[in-house]
């Protein structure tokens, strides 16, 4: 197995783990119902994608507080 001869400096480190970085998920917005949703993917609260419903979404029930 190969190893290093020298020691890298921490500033080498740190260019090496620049490109690492967490980056944030673009959204798009949905032409159906203008929610937030992710790009190429059916909407998670009306169903459609392209334009025409894809998949049935039960409605939630809202429950009444005492």
């Amino acid at each position: 197995m190969a190893l290093p001869k020298r020691r890298h400096s921490s500033s080498r480190q740190g260019k090496r783990r620049g490109s690492q970085k967490v980056h944030m998920q673009s959204t798009s917005i949905c032409p159906n119902c203008k929610s937030p949703k992710l790009p190429h993917r059916v909407c998670s609260v009306c169903g459609y994608y392209k334009g025409r419903q894809v998949i049935q979404i039960k409605e939630k029930k809202k429950e009444e507080k005492k």
